[in-house]
């Protein structure tokens, strides 16, 4: 497939647990289900789910010299998506999160950030804009070599190309993030997708309507707080307005966040009215949840379209 949209980031090697009843005591053998390992991390989500919806899409990032690294190309290259801008770092190995899911809790992560840690402006290079009309960056504020001034720029080279730009962050639970890291980049970006909790942390607000209030007086065209179960609150120049999630068999969900941005996407590329885009995110998002991994439930479009219709 032609790429049609940009997906720079985070790339991880994956390995999911299956959802365990509790965790083990110390020194306790806990017997499972057989692990699932993938290709994970914002980008490479973003890209495998849009494949997935019948979307063409070019990656960016980094990943180490390893075993790692190679699956990680390999796996996405398996599903139509360009890997040629992938570039491999010299000092670090590719980045790997441990997911640990428990019944009934939320997810835990232990993660080492690897070889994103390496991505940098340059990374970006011209070539790699070329024929998209959708540029998106996944795990901002977990990519320390990408700084506030090389992510300006190249938003403002995609919206010269005539491309949107959207934006998504990942909070490590230790960060000192707050809306000073994300001032100089919000006004050139068209769709900012924290989920509330990150909201929560950048805005220091508890509020989701005050949250998205703060952040569109930053300067971002549309902000989009997504809240789970609960689903999500968009603010743009002239509405806001609540949307309900979508009711699916849950199992587990990791990934949920990146296959929201892969149907918000697709809604953006076929001209669909925010609103429809939204539903459609809901969905895909929602799917993402009913199995093990970040896109295994993920249907193709029509089959998602379908099951839009249901709810």
């Amino acid at each position: 497939m032609t790429p049609r949209v940009l997906c720079a980031g985070i790339l991880v090697g994956d390995l999911f647990v299956p959802p365990l009843p509790r965790l083990p005591a110390a020194g306790e053998l806990l017997v499972t289900d057989d692990f699932l390992m993938g290709a994970g991390g914002c980008a490479a989500n973003v890209a495998v789910v849009l494949s997935k919806l019948g979307v063409g899409s070019r990656v960016v990032g980094k990943v180490g010299r390893d075993s790692f690294g190679d699956f990680v190309t390999s796996s996405l290259a398996g599903f139509g998506i360009d890997v040629s801008f992938i570039g491999r770092s010299e000092t670090m190995g590719t980045a790997k999160t441990v997911i640990v899911p428990v019944v009934g809790e939320d997810r835990r992560y232990i993660h080492t950030l690897g070889a994103n840690a390496d991505l940098t402006g340059q990374d970006v290079i011209p070539g790699a804009m070329s024929g998209v009309d959708v540029v998106y960056l996944g795990g901002y504020l977990v990519l320390p070599g990408l700084n506030p001034k090389a992510v300006v720029e190249l938003f403002e080279a995609a919206h010269r190309a005539g491309a949107k730009t959207l934006l998504d962050v990942v909070l490590p639970g230790d960060t000192k993030a707050t809306m000073d890291d994300l001032r100089p980049i919000l006004p050139s970006v068209d769709f900012f997708l924290p989920n509330d909790d990150e909201a929560r942390q950048l805005t220091g607000e508890q509020d989701p309507e005050r949250q998205a209030a703060v952040l569109k007086e930053a300067g971002v065209e549309t902000a989009i707080i997504t809240m789970g179960s609960e689903g999500l609150l968009v603010r743009t120049a002239t509405d806001t307005r609540h949307l309900a999630a979508p009711r699916v068999d849950f199992v587990e969900g990791s990934g949920a966040g990146d296959a929201f941005a892969a149907g918000l996407i697709v809604g953006i590329l076929e001209g669909w009215p925010l609103e429809r885009s939204l539903r459609f995110a809901s969905e895909v998002g929602a799917l993402a949840c009913t199995a093990l991994g970040c896109s295994a439930g993920i249907p193709d479009r029509q089959q998602a379209l379908r099951q839009m219709a249901t709810h």
